[in-house]
């Protein structure tokens, strides 16, 4: 190949990246020309299926990729998207084999990784609103939500979630930081539905006795009016500081009316738990099915 072409594709690269995020489309255009031009460019390649990657087209991203990394075999981000994208298409082999490259462990099969790679927050729908909700890693890239969701974000607990590999902010929990990571899409659905309920109670305690009598039946609650907290989108991307507590934050002060969420697979499971549960000091307002269970699985 003569060097002018080589300088041509890199021009069209240059050109390509600056586009990158305002104008896709182009810059999609252009990073093929580059290709034609050079088609033994690993970044060009990369950045072909980042944008496919983003866009959800999972082929094309793990097509791309997998050229990226046949010429730059110790390619870190392209052997991540490779593992992400194969991940969504559930090719675990392909995932697998990125991962051991990478150094990363994760158990032999042929079917879907299922291990403990620890806890982790993720943020669901991070180009809108930008909920933070924690989970279980069970691979590099997805996690099983253990909260319960605004129902408004359209996931559920119990989701998986697929998630990108570059970590967006911090939080902070049992005096240890973690990662926040962007849900990319929903992996496989939950069964369970998402309640809202308006209780009245008049200490912690009330509230205590109710996830303990829920958590035997398979159902659970979480107290919204004191877990959630409000951030600007800077501190949500990076780490949240002490003025959100200072100026409008959380009122720690004991508030009898509270509004709750529960999951649960069935209506009649969580009125049956909150029928027990009923009793002096303690009591339903409002119960709401706000998000109906998945019919995907």
């Amino acid at each position: 190949m003569s060097s002018d072409a080589k300088q041509q594709a890199q021009d069209l690269h240059e050109q390509a990246h600056a586009l990158d995020g305002a104008d896709d489309d182009e810059a999609l255009r252009l990073y093929h020309e580059a290709l034609q031009l050079d088609p033994a460019r690993p970044s060009t390649l990369y950045n072909l299926g980042l944008i496919h990657k983003y866009r959800g087209e999972w082929v094309e991203s793990r097509e791309f990729n997998r050229r990226s990394v046949e010429l730059q075999p110790d390619g870190e981000a392209a052997n991540w998207n490779l593992a992400i994208a194969a991940t969504a298409l559930c090719d675990w082999a392909t995932a697998r084999a990125a991962w051991q490259r990478l150094g990363i462990k994760v158990a032999e099969g042929d079917g879907p990784i299922d291990d403990d790679f620890g806890t982790a927050p993720v943020r669901l729908n991070p180009d809108t609103h930008g909920e933070v909700v924690w989970g279980k890693r069970i691979d590099p890239v997805r996690v099983l939500i253990m909260n319960i969701p605004f129902p408004a974000s359209g996931f559920r607990l119990g989701d998986i979630v697929l998630h990108d590999g570059a970590p967006t902010g911090t939080r902070t929990s049992g005096g240890r930081e973690y990662d926040v990571f962007n849900v990319l899409e929903l992996h496989a659905p939950s069964r369970m539905a998402t309640f809202e309920l308006d209780v009245e109670v008049g200490s912690p305690d009330a509230i205590e006795a109710l996830d303990e009598m829920a958590s035997g039946a398979h159902v659970y609650v979480e107290d919204w009016t004191s877990t959630v907290r409000m951030l600007c989108k800077a501190c949500s991307e990076g780490t949240p500081h002490e003025h959100h507590d200072e100026d409008g934050g959380r009122d720690d002060s004991w508030a009898e009316r509270r509004t709750l969420g529960a999951a649960a697979e069935d209506e009649a499971t969580l009125r049956a738990t909150l029928a027990l549960w009923d009793a002096p000091g303690r009591r339903v307002i409002g119960l709401a099915l706000a998000l109906s269970p998945s019919t995907s699985n």
